[in-house]
Parts: C-alpha cells; structure tokens; sequence
C-alpha cells in the first residue's frame, strides 16, 4: 500500500514540475527590424557657369583697323576693299584714281622699294591732282628719273599713320622734307593739299589720297 502511494506521490510531483517548466518557457523575441535610412548618392556639385559676355565696342581689340574715310572714298570703295591683304605699290596699281601715281612709282623704279617696306604712309595724289599739273611741266618731271624718285619719295613717311597721329604733325619724308599736317578730322591738310580719303590700309602701309601733288620745298 505504501509503494502505491509513493509511485502516485512521484507521479503527481512530476506533472506539476512540467506544468511550470512549460509556464516559464519564453518565446523568442524577434530580431530588431532595420530601420536605418537607406544611402542615397550624393547630389553632384552645383556648378556656376557665368555666360559669355560679347565685349562692348570700347572694349575691342587693339589693332583694327578703321573704315577710311573722307569724301572721296564711295568713288573707290569697290576698289578699296580689294586691296587690304596687298603691299602698297601693289595695291595702288589697283585703283584706278591712283593709275598715274601708280605709273609714276613704277617709272620711278620704286615699286619693289615700296612693296618690301615694313610699315609706311604714302600720300598720293589722284589723277585729278595730276590733271592740274601743265602737261609740259609733268612730262619733264617724269622724263628725269632722278627728280621722279625725288617726288615720289616726298609722298613717302615712315611709320603706319593713322588718322589720329595726323592732327598738327609735322612728318619727315624718304625724300628728307617735311610735310605740315593742319586742320582736324575730315578736314586736313597736307602742305596745302586736302585728303580725298585717308585711314586706307594695305598689308604694309597707310594710304592717303591727296587732291594736289606735294612738290619738295
């Protein structure tokens, strides 16, 4: 009798064991979710790109050259635009107001001279300043070539002069002379003679078209 109530003591004890065991037995708690943002890539770089700004006309480069001008100058201007990218003597043979002038510097035997010059100013009369000359006395001058290459050089200065470097100059010539600048603008004089058109430029030389022949003091 003892034994069986023993064996029914042990199996009670061993039921209620498990019962707690099994209150106690905890679920496992879920692994914590990420909830971290996710990367993003970087946003690129604002760059500021200023826009090109055209140069106000002030502003242009040195070295332009300037439209001639004068009132003889629409009688040539056909001709005139030709002649930029060609040395001077070169370039006067090439308009037809120059044709004695031109005539004359190759008589003279000076194309070469004027054509490998580096920079120059020539000063040359139109044929209307020719025209004005008694015929007797033009044909003299043209038949000695001594006093031709004379002339021509007194129509010659050095240096590239441009309308602005004009204003009460006084300029020495190939020749040795002087030649006095007066007046202003469109308005000036060389020894008495008016320009027709100035500001012509050729590859080596400034050209000014005169209404007289400059004849050497």
């Amino acid at each position: 009798m003892k034994r069986v109530l023993l064996a029914a003591a042990l199996a009670l004890t061993a039921s209620t064991a498990g019962t707690v065991a099994h209150a106690y037995v905890r679920t496992p708690t879920p692994e914590p979710t990420d909830t971290s943002m996710p990367e993003t890539s970087p946003a690129p770089e604002e760059t500021s790109t200023m826009p090109e700004v055209s140069p106000s006309p002030g502003e242009m480069s040195p070295g332009v050259a300037a439209t001639p001008s004068g009132p003889g100058c629409s009688a040539m201007e056909s001709e005139l635009s030709g002649i930029a990218d060609k040395p001077v003597a070169t370039a006067l043979s090439q308009v037809t107001e120059l044709s004695t002038f031109s005539g004359a510097v190759k008589k003279a035997g000076l194309e070469e001279n004027l054509n490998s010059a580096k920079d120059i100013t020539v000063f040359a009369p139109d044929n209307k300043a020719f025209d004005a000359i008694p015929k007797e006395a033009r044909d003299k001058v043209m038949a000695d070539k001594e006093k031709l290459v004379k002339a021509i050089n007194y129509h010659v200065v050095e240096g590239k002069k441009e309308p602005a470097d004009l204003s009460g100059a006084t300029l020495k010539t190939l020749q040795g002379g002087e030649l006095t600048v007066k007046g202003s603008g469109e308005n000036l004089t060389i020894n008495g003679a008016k320009i027709v058109c100035g500001g012509i430029h050729t590859s080596n030389a400034v050209v000014y078209v005169v209404d007289k022949v400059l004849m050497p003091q």
